[in-house]
């Protein structure tokens, strides 16, 4: 960690958006070259047009190949596009219009040309496609690279199911790009770009008193602050305040692309992740302030919580008081409506979970994982580690598909005013009954062709059968509640786990590990995590 992180931006920290705008239109990517060719990770494809791993050429290719895609698949209805507050969000919505409008795709844009949050847009898709009246089917597209730094951008498809495309999809999909690139671009079609409208706003806060007790948190009177980070949620608190009559306060209604009003992350990056201490540290400066203080990042799909006697809260602690609250205070969901979590999220949501009588559902890492058991209901809450997650309306019937940071920071207001306690008091309580977890993420050295491996290894392949002096109960590469590919392994104890998974971007694996027994105990688990890993790479 740098010894700046924490510290306010300075001018050396900041980009130029003239310089990594004309760089989106003037660099022309060769996808003969590994790190500019179009790549799908688990939301979509990212990159810097400074690199030439984000440019018009990329989008136009993308989103011929997504118009190509849907076609193949009968999706004839509209397609709703939003953007982000990153500066190649912009431009690249506009080549994306171009793109569909030449093909003759019915595109939707917001009302006011404003930013539209990634739960906003999973929202609006799933309206559309539940409404008996629509006889066709609608997608979209998000123009976000989330919590990236500033001179990055980000592109993804939501399918009908309103949630993050598969791997078949996006696959075909980033196939398909890096075809055209490599020809030239010639199969794109372009249009004059004039979108239809969408009040994407009006129709997702208008929709949150069925999934939110709003009268709660407004009787009870919690005072709110909410920190948009810079990012696209920043009209949608103002409007959640005056259509709801609550005391919220925007704390930092500024858009800027530079983002010259966050504090550096732990590596001394600009990046709007709610999550993490360094990032907000100055949302956390203004705890006292306010009941509970949320952050949300660039498309709002995370969700920060703040509190005035915890600071901020590990996104794994903050997921298991909800899941504690809202199988306690939802009535009319399912009896039999599992719990989704990501296998490398917190094992007291395991213990919350069985003491509910709940069904725990684990699967990989990805939000994609939840969207079939959010559309039927048989899962009402789907959460992941890196502070993701949404759940059912209060009737038990899907409210978005994708990571909702807006839903997950309105419920901490309507958990503080219907026990009276804040949710990290509420964490401590549960720590009191199941013991206290300490949770690390730590990365290790590895080269690419370590990481192939890694992604493909079988548990089988583990040959321990102790770790940090406990027998290991289980071996995993598959995930208990779907059977499908960790693409690593997780390895677990009655007291302790890890989970190893290869980056994406870096030439490293990153190990994931949680330990019950206390830090040193937690440190021993990752040092033999690497141990056990590497020997089965045969590093």
């Amino acid at each position: 960690m740098t010894d700046r992180a924490g510290t306010p931006a300075e001018a050396s920290d900041l980009i130029d958006p003239e310089e990594v705008t004309a760089a989106y239109y003037e660099l022309v990517p060769d996808v003969g070259e590994v790190e500019q060719k179009v790549v799908f990770g688990t939301s979509g494809h990212r990159g810097s047009s400074l690199d030439a791993a984000f440019n018009e050429t990329h989008i136009a290719a993308i989103t011929q190949a997504i118009v190509e895609y849907r076609a193949g698949q009968g999706i004839t209805g509209p397609l709703f596009i939003g953007r982000d507050t990153h500066i190649l969000s912009g431009p690249a919505e506009r080549t994306a219009v171009e793109v569909l409008t030449g093909n003759d795709v019915k595109v939707l844009a917001d009302a006011e040309g404003g930013y539209v949050p990634t739960p906003a847009l999973s929202h609006a898709i799933l309206v559309y496609n539940n409404d008996p009246a629509n006889t066709d089917k609608a997608d979209g597209i998000v123009v976000t690279p989330s919590h990236n730094p500033p001179r990055d951008g980000g592109f993804k498809y939501n399918p009908p199911h309103g949630g993050p495309a598969d791997s078949d999809a996006t696959n075909w999909i980033a196939n398909r790009a890096n075809e055209i690139i490599a020809a030239g671009n010639v199969d794109v079609k372009r249009g004059v770009g004039t979108p239809g409208r969408h009040d994407f706003l009006r129709g997702y806060v208008g929709d949150l008193v069925n999934i939110i007790d709003i009268d709660a948190i407004k009787k009870a009177g919690v005072k709110i602050g909410a920190d948009p980070l810079g990012g696209a949620s920043v009209e949608y608190w103002g409007a959640i305040r005056d259509v709801y009559g609550l005391d919220l306060t925007v704390t930092n209604p500024g858009v800027d692309p530079t983002w010259r009003f966050m504090t550096l992350d732990w590596d001394g990056k600009i990046r709007m992740d709610p999550s993490s201490p360094s990032a907000m540290a100055s949302v956390v400066h203004r705890k006292d302030e306010f009941d509970v203080l949320t952050g949300n990042d660039a498309d709002a799909d995370r969700h920060g919580i703040v509190t005035p006697d915890g600071g901020l809260m590990n996104p794994n602690h903050y997921l298991a008081v909800a899941i504690d609250y809202l199988y306690t205070h939802r009535p009319e969901w399912r009896d039999d409506a599992a719990i989704g979590k990501t296998l490398v999220s917190s094992s007291i949501i395991d213990k919350v979970a069985e003491s509910h009588g709940r069904r725990l559902w684990e699967v990989p890492v990805g939000f994609k994982w939840f969207v079939p058991g959010l559309v039927d209901g048989s899962v009402a809450f789907g959460g992941e580690e890196s502070a993701g997650a949404s759940f059912l309306r209060k009737d038990g019937t899907v409210w978005t598909t994708d990571k909702d940071g807006i839903l997950l920071a309105l419920l901490a207001s309507e958990i503080i005013a219907v026990t009276g306690k804040t949710p990290s008091q509420l964490y401590a309580e549960l720590v009191e009954k199941y013991g206290d977890p300490v949770y690390q993420r730590v990365d290790a050295a590895a080269t690419k062709e370590q990481k192939t491996r890694l992604g493909k290894l079988d548990g089988d392949a583990i040959k321990a059968t102790e770790l940090a002096g406990d027998r290991i109960t289980a071996k995993l590469s598959k995930a208990p509640g779907n059977d499908a590919a960790v693409g690593g392994v997780k390895v677990v104890t009655d007291k302790a786990w890890f989970a190893a998974r290869p980056s994406g971007t870096e030439d490293v694996y990153k190990i994931y590990a949680e330990s019950f027994e206390g830090p040193e105990h937690l440190a021993r688990v990752q040092a033999e995590a690497k141990t056990i890993v590497d020997a089965a790479l045969g590093a």
